[in-house]
This record gives C-alpha cells, sequence and structure tokens, in this order.
C-alpha cells in the first residue's frame, strides 16, 4: 500500500463506498478506503443478530445512482443490504481502493508540511484529504453496570452477535427494547426456555408495514427503471411530510393514536399494557415498527421486566425491583456510543487536540460536514445530520456533493488546506439550535441519543430536502483557505 494519497477515505459502509464510487466518477483516482473489519458493509456487515431488517423502505435505502430492482421485500433485511453493498464494490471497480482489515490508530494534522499523519496498524499514511466515514452507529455501547465483568456465561452486544452461543433451551436476558431487541425478542423466543427483557422506557411502535416484493414487481423495475425511480421518489416526498410531526409536536397526534391502536390490539392484558405505554411524545426516541414483538412478550416463557437492570451476577441479574432473576446468556441491545464515539478520540487537529476535547460532549459541525480547526478533513453524518423520519442515505449523497465541491475548489484555486471560518461554524449551529427549539426531540418529554452532553439535538432539526439544498454548492467564502504548497504531500 502506498504511503502518501490525496484521500484517504475511513470506513467501508454506506458513506466511504459512496464517496469511493464518486470520486472514481469525478476522476479522482488517487484515493484510498481503509476498513478494520475483513469486509465492506459496516453496520450492514457487523449486525448479523436474528432479524436485523431496515427500518427504512428499501428502494429509499439504496444509492440514486445505483437503484437496486431486486430487492425481495419493501423493508430489506440484513444480508440484502450487505449484498448490494458488495455488489457495488464489483460494479465500480472499488477492490484496488480498498485496503480491509486496516485499523486506524491516530489521525494527525501536520500543519507546516500541510497534510494529514495517520497511524494504522498497516503502517502510516500521509493523505491531503481525509473523509471519516465512520458512521454514527458503529461502537456497541455496553452499559457500565455492577459486575458485569464476573458474569459467568455468554455476554455479548447485539452488534456483535455469538452465533457460536447455543441458545435453545437457555434462559436469556435481553437488556434494551430499541430497534434491535424488538427484532431480536421475536426470533429468539420460540427456541429460548425463558426470556427475560429489561424496559428502562417503554418504546413508540407502529405497525410495520413490510410486504414481499413480487417477481412481476421486480421484473417491471429491471425493464422499467423509471417506474422504480418514481416508487423512490414517492416513498421520499411521504417521508419528508413527517418531518412536521417532529418540528410541531402537536401535529404528532395522529402517529400516537396509531401506536396506541397497535398496543390495545396485540395486548389484551391491562397490566401489560400499562408497562408498554410509553410517557412522552412520539418521536422524542426512535420511533419502531414491528408486527411481531408486543405478541412475542406475551408468550408463556416470556417476562417482561419494566425497570433498568442494577447488578449482573455470576448467574443472574438484579433489576431496580430489587428481584433477582437467573440468566445463562445476556444480550445487550443497547446502543452505540454516538455523541462520544472512540474515533473522536483519535483524530487530532491543527491545535494538537482531538475532537473530542474540542466538543467536550457537544458535537459540531459546519453543515455537518466540517469543522472548524481540522482542515481537509469531511465528515460523513457527522453532527447535525442524524434523521427521524427519512433515509440518511439522502443526506450522506448530499454531503459527497458537498465535499466533491470542496475539492474541485482547491483544485480551480491551487488551495492545499481550508477548515470553515469558526464564526460561520459557530453561526450555523446556533441557526439549528433555534430551530431545534420546541422540536419533539428537545420537549418530548424523553432522554435519548438525539441528546449531547448540554441537551442539544444532534439531529438535523428539518427535511433533508433543505439539508440538500444548504449544501448544494460549496460555499468557499464560508472557509479559510491556504495555498497549496509543493510540500503539501
Amino acid at each position: 500500500m502506498s504511503t502518501d494519497h490525496r484521500v484517504v477515505i475511513i470506513g467501508a459502509g454506506f458513506s466511504g463506498l459512496g464517496a469511493a464510487i464518486r470520486l472514481k466518477a469525478a476522476r479522482i483516482d488517487d484515493f484510498v478506503v481503509l476498513e478494520r473489519a475483513d469486509s465492506v458493509g459496516g453496520t450492514w456487515r457487523a449486525n448479523t443478530y436474528p432479524g436485523c431488517q431496515c427500518d427504512v423502505p428499501s428502494h429509499l435505502y439504496s444509492y440514486s445512482f445505483a437503484p437496486n430492482p431486486n430487492w425481495t421485500r419493501t423493508f430489506s433485511h440484513q444480508r440484502e443490504i450487505w449484498d448490494y453493498l458488495r455488489a457495488c464494490v464489483e460494479r465500480y471497480g472499488l477492490r484496488p481502493h480498498l485496503h480491509l482489515g486496516v485499523e486506524v490508530h491516530g489521525c494527525v494534522w501536520q500543519e507546516e508540511p500541510g497534510h494529514w499523519l495517520l497511524e494504522t496498524s498497516a503502517g502510516a499514511l500521509r493523505a491531503s484529504v481525509v473523509i471519516g466515514a465512520m458512521g454514527a452507529l458503529s461502537e456497541p455501547s455496553l452499559p457500565p453496570l455492577p459486575g458485569i465483568d464476573r458474569f459467568a456465561g455468554p455476554l455479548f452486544h447485539s452488534a456483535a452477535w455469538r452465533h457460536d452461543v447455543e441458545l435453545r433451551g437457555a434462559r436469556v436476558a435481553l437488556i434494551g427494547t430499541g430497534a434491535s431487541a424488538i427484532q431480536i425478542a421475536p426470533e429468539i423466543q420460540p427456541v429460548v426456555s425463558e426470556l427475560a427483557v429489561y424496559q428502562r422506557t417503554p418504546p413508540w411502535i407502529l405497525p410495520h408495514p413490510d410486504r414481499p416484493i413480487g417477481d412481476r414487481e421486480r421484473a417491471l423495475y429491471r425493464v422499467a427503471p423509471l417506474t422504480q425511480r418514481a416508487m423512490r421518489s414517492a416513498i421520499a416526498w411521504a417521508r419528508e411530510a413527517l418531518v412536521l410531526g417532529f418540528r410541531h409536536p402537536w401535529l404528532g397526534g395522529p402517529g400516537e393514536r396509531l401506536a396506541r391502536s397497535h398496543l390495545e390490539r396485540q395486548v389484551a392484558d391491562p397490566r401489560m399494557r400499562e408497562m408498554l405505554r410509553p410517557a412522552y411524545r412520539l418521536g422524542c426516541k426512535r420511533i419502531l415498527i414491528s408486527n411481531r414483538y408486543y405478541p412475542a412478550l406475551m408468550q408463556p416463557n416470556v417476562t417482561l421486566v419494566p425497570h433498568a437492570v442494577t447488578e449482573v451476577r455470576p448467574h443472574s441479574l438484579v433489576a431496580e425491583d430489587g428481584i433477582e432473576r437467573p440468566a445463562d446468556v445476556i444480550v445487550a441491545a443497547t446502543g452505540f456510543r454516538v455523541t462520544d464515539s472512540p474515533a473522536s478520540h483519535r483524530i487530532r487537529g491543527r491545535d494538537g487536540r482531538t475532537l473530542a476535547e474540542h466538543w467536550n460532549g457537544s458535537p459540531q459541525a459546519y453543515k455537518g460536514t466540517t469543522i472548524a480547526g481540522f482542515p481537509n478533513l469531511f465528515m460523513l453524518l457527522g453532527p447535525h445530520t442524524g434523521l427521524g423520519h427519512t433515509s440518511v442515505l439522502l443526506m450522506i449523497e448530499s454531503q459527497i456533493d458537498y465535499v466533491l465541491g470542496a475539492l474541485r475548489a482547491m483544485d480551480e484555486r491551487r488551495i492545499g488546506a481550508l477548515e470553515p471560518r469558526p464564526a460561520v461554524q459557530a453561526a450555523f449551529v446556533a441557526g439549528l439550535r433555534r430551530r431545534a427549539r420546541g422540536t419533539v426531540w428537545e420537549s418530548g418529554g424523553c432522554a435519548s441519543w438525539y441528546l449531547d452532553a448540554g441537551g442539544h439535538s444532534v439531529l438535523w432539526p428539518d427535511s433533508a430536502w433543505r439539508f440538500r439544498r444548504a449544501l448544494r454548492h460549496f460555499d468557499l467564502t464560508s472557509y479559510l483557505a491556504r495555498p497549496y504548497s509543493s510540500s503539501s504531500r
């Protein structure tokens, strides 16, 4: 592997591969993609737990420039999405640029030569530009529970599923009731002897509209691609309308009524209903979809524990109710390190401080992509790019266009290094925070990973269309630019 490159992309999920494909299309071939795993796919390579399925419609969960007419369901399962990404690698000739099994240990901006120095498991690299495509949901978060290290049986996170662990006949403790947990529970319930589901906060759950896509429909998409593009567009605009309920929580009433009706239809026991009824507004936490989770909880070998775990013992768990419940296996469906990603501790900017030190628990970026004090660093799905209503791929593609605009400006103006002006970034973040006030994420009555350490939303507080418009053109005047010099590489 060469040690000098114009661009280094860190991560080979949807963000990293999308950036690589678009770089090649722009005839920028001096780049590499570093991926610590042994295969591409990011989230969709790592999450192989039973029942893993995307909660965004399939037609909207693919690159706009690479539609897939062969989806077999309207909401794709993990394997199909992973296969799609691997097919994109071959289709767009990315294999020569991929370096798998290479982990980045450190990434330091060197001001005098004007480049990034990356320390990796395969040696040191230099790059003019770094594109961070690590993803927000890439670092599993295990709860720091007292005694968790003393548990005698298998204990693993849902994003690192142990397929070698036999669950048949086992007593399983499932910690968490988020997006992964509600997919896992119905899958393992029929085979385990006992399943205890530990719930701190009940989620809002809507009916799942998933259906198979038949052979004729798939054939139509293959012979008439415009029909699939029209379907994608219709789904995208329908999803965009949902953001109104997040920006104005009082508009969320119809969705809440649908979720309550779904709960009442599937759970007959009034006591169980009460334990499963959320006490916050729809959208404050991630909205979930399932037709199988509630019925799984009603099975005789399942116990819903509506309390947080307070202690783990060698063969059991103790919850806030003080009851000790036996367990042979613990599955932690406890989410990811979003606002304190380990990657933020490994990237050092112009002043030698890490991203984590700059952010101090409150991640900030200009247009979710560039960061003052970190020249030539472009973050895909960085701060303020998350969405609660539609596909993040819409955000990723907008960001990639913006990055390409920056690279063109650097070429045309002979710019060696650029970063957003601190005042511009501060004004941008202040504007987002004003727009987030009163939204369901900040006023919905819950605590979630949507909020940073200061209680500010880390999501984009508007439609994906407005994000696209904000990033349509690269605005060089918002940046500090340094001329290119021969020592930049």
